[in-house]
């Protein structure tokens, strides 16, 4: 069996840029039909440029999608272009710095809003997509016994490691990788496929904007990694596309590290992107 998702329709949101847009141009790649999803329609317009006609692999929709509306309208996009939905990445992610000595929550109440309550939104609907389709398929005779469908979150090693500066983010990520487990089990019995692939030492948007600002950041992550470098996101894109693919079909509630080693090994104080 091989890791194709050929002839698939695709959902990744976070698609403007970074991991979510490299996630996104290697399904193309891959001979699958995406939707890419973000907030940010000038980037979205300006990357994919000629990808978008209308007899093309690729669309795109910008909106909010911590708005309800939003997601329902993004989902009735993708079905309109494309007809179906076999797999949803949710690749959206925010990262922010916090105090754990202030009492605002607002840093982790927005990290949750935008890093798991808007996907866990989104997944519910696409689940309830494409459990119809299956449904439909079997009527006409033409359905499959394997899985439905998979969705695939983007989490990080943060949710396992403690660094009181990115306490919101990693909270989120921690409820963002159970969520995923809790997911897998109730859409088990409807043949669909929820696991998370958590990356750390991966050239990320937010780690290319931190390098930035703090040069001696490279030097710190590479030294804490084992593989001793920073993996392009390529090397992430090809995981997703793992789980993604039907050669994961026994494959559910699953957080596959992708970090070089780094989670292994208890290295303090080094950025965690």
């Amino acid at each position: 069996m091989t890791y194709s998702i050929s002839g698939k329709t695709a959902i990744v949101t976070g698609a403007a840029n970074g991991i979510g847009l490299a996630i996104a141009r290697h399904f193309i790649e891959r001979g699958a039909n995406v939707m890419f999803a973000d907030i940010d329609e000038g980037k979205l317009d300006a990357e994919l440029g000629d990808l978008t006609r209308d007899e093309g692999p690729a669309r795109y929709f910008a909106g909010d999608l911590c708005q309800k509306l939003t997601i329902a309208n993004l989902v009735s996009a993708t079905v309109d272009a494309f007809d179906r939905i076999d797999i949803l990445v949710n690749a959206s992610r925010q990262i922010a710095l916090s105090d754990p000595l202030c009492s605002d929550d607002t840093p982790i109440e927005d990290m949750l809003r935008q890093n798991v309550m808007s996907g866990l939104k989104l997944s519910q609907i696409v689940a309830r997509r494409m459990v119809a389709q299956a449904a439909r398929e079997t009527a006409e005779g033409s359905g499959t016994a394997g899985s439905i469908g998979a969705i695939v979150n983007l989490s990080n090693i943060a949710a396992q490691r403690v660094q009181p500066e990115l306490l919101a983010y990693s909270v989120a990520m921690a409820a963002l990788d159970q969520t995923t487990r809790s997911l897998a089990v109730a859409y088990a019995p409807h043949r669909i496929r929820v696991n998370a692939v958590a990356f750390g030492s991966v050239m990320s948007m937010s780690l290319q904007n931190g390098l930035r600002e703090h040069a001696d950041w490279r030097g710190r992550i590479v030294a804490g990694t084992p593989m001793g470098r920073i993996a392009p996101a390529s090397e992430l894109t090809e995981a997703v596309q793992f789980l993604a693919s039907d050669a994961a079909g026994f494959v559910t509630g699953q957080i596959l590290t992708v970090d070089g080693g780094r989670s292994l090994i208890d290295a303090v104080q080094v950025p965690g992107h």
